[in-house]
């Protein structure tokens, strides 16, 4: 049995995967510890897992949290108000949260947001498995990502390697003065200022785990060649959210329901989307089912028949008996809706989103509305695009299968394992 530990923070894009891989290992007789932001522990707890917290927080019950949380998604500033703003005044405390939750650890598997993680991993010696979620996290030259702010470049970028190279530099150039408190913090340490954070410092020598479909991007040449792209580790939290009874009910009470969720951020910072969606439902005379948040019970009071509005329910559960979805394009919530093998509109607000949902509608299974786009007119053109050309069904099938077939947690924890076997035997 080794002890094995797991950082992260984010969403609950971000936290999933890594949920369902320590239980995983802890099936296979491994202690499996995960360290997150300090809001996440009861979902840490309630899925049976030992609990570390890592800062900075962004509580849940804080008003000011929709506003952090509305700046991190923002098309133009999102990713430096992230670094900068959010990382940057807790990077010793993140380093220092960090270095405490590996004390006695065998092996350390990252995610990329707690950039401090590569730091404890080279000082401290332990074993690193390094892990990006969404394709956009590589980077990469030869596969562009969509900026949310300049979708155009990625087009430039496509022109040839070199220009995507190039492109790719400049990214480093301009995102370096972001970072300077991890660089304060590595010569602090009595470290050279060596690699870049959000590039080639990610990624752990050993193992990359892709932790995404190869549908959504195969391995580019300047992905690190230890990469190994696993497949979707799913985790519902189902066991310890059941869904609501009354969600059931309405489940089976008539036609399938077009599902209007925004995973577990951008729900914060909705606005006009569900009102929006309620319209754009009745005008189409279908019924809908909202996952609103903590907004359940306000836009509940005021929901007409045919809409029912609940605050969560496992997308497991809910997406395959979806006539569309529509959704914001996070990671998990793009997974949970290619698995469940419906056609969907995305409405990204920001990070990686747009990038996501670019790469789900080359699938043919999906059609896009920018977020400042998303007005009763065009949601009823674009779900009535998808709900009439039975194309988009049947590819959504098949790619769902495909989805299905994949085996992202078993093969994510066989990588973990052969470094961990190769870290005894060296």
């Amino acid at each position: 049995m080794a002890h094995i530990v797991f950082t992260t923070w984010g969403s609950l894009g971000d936290l999933h995967p890594y949920l369902t891989l320590a239980l995983e290992l802890k099936g296979r007789g491994h202690d499996a510890i995960v360290a997150t932001l300090p809001t996440a522990r009861g979902n840490v707890e309630r899925a049976g897992l030992e609990f570390r917290p890592i800062r900075p927080d962004v509580p849940i019950e804080d008003p000011g949290s929709r506003e952090i949380v509305r700046k991190i998604l923002d098309e133009r500033t999102g990713p430096k108000f992230l670094f900068k703003q959010v990382f940057a005044p807790h990077m010793r405390e993140t380093y220092d949260d960090t270095l405490a939750a590996v004390k006695g650890a065998d092996l350390l598997v990252s995610h990329q947001l707690p950039i401090t993680t590569p730091i404890v991993a080279e000082q401290t010696g332990i074993k690193w498995v390094s892990g990006i979620v969404a394709p956009m996290g590589f980077l990469s030259g030869y596969d562009p990502p969509t900026l949310p702010h300049a979708p155009w470049l990625r087009q430039v970028g496509l022109w040839h390697p070199a220009i995507g190279g190039a492109i790719r530099q400049l990214a480093r150039v301009l995102t370096k003065p972001w970072l300077e408190s991890w660089y304060r913090l590595r010569k602090d340490l009595g470290m050279p200022p060596d690699g870049h954070p959000l590039f080639e410092a990610q990624h752990s020598p050993s193992c990359v785990l892709a932790l995404f479909s190869r549908l959504l991007a195969e391995k580019q040449p300047d992905y690190p060649p230890q990469t190994v792209i696993t497949g979707f580790p799913f985790y519902d939290a189902a066991p310890q959210h059941p869904p609501n009874p009354d969600l059931l009910r309405f489940l089976d009470d008539g036609e399938p329901p077009i599902v209007f969720t925004l995973g577990s951020s951008a729900v914060w910072i909705a606005d006009d989307f569900y009102p929006v969606s309620i319209a754009a439902a009745r005008a189409l005379g279908r019924r809908a089912l909202l996952l609103a948040g903590e907004d359940a019970d306000a836009i509940r009071a005021h929901a007409p028949d045919g809409i029912g509005v609940f605050d969560y329910a496992p997308h497991g559960i809910v997406m395959p008996r979806a006539g569309v979805i529509v959704h914001q394009g996070g990671i998990g919530t793009t997974a949970q809706a290619l698995r469940a093998g419906r056609p969907t509109l995305i409405v990204p607000f920001g990070q990686d989103q747009p990038d996501n949902a670019r790469r789900v509608v080359s699938l043919g299974v999906a059609r896009t509305i920018p977020r400042g786009g998303y007005s009763i007119d065009r949601v009823i053109s674009e779900l009535s695009a998808l709900l009439s050309d039975p194309g988009y069904a049947q590819r959504a099938l098949v790619v769902g299968e495909q989805v299905r077939a994949e085996r992202g947690v078993q093969t994510a924890c066989d990588s973990i394992e052969r470094v961990l076997v190769g870290s005894r035997s060296s």
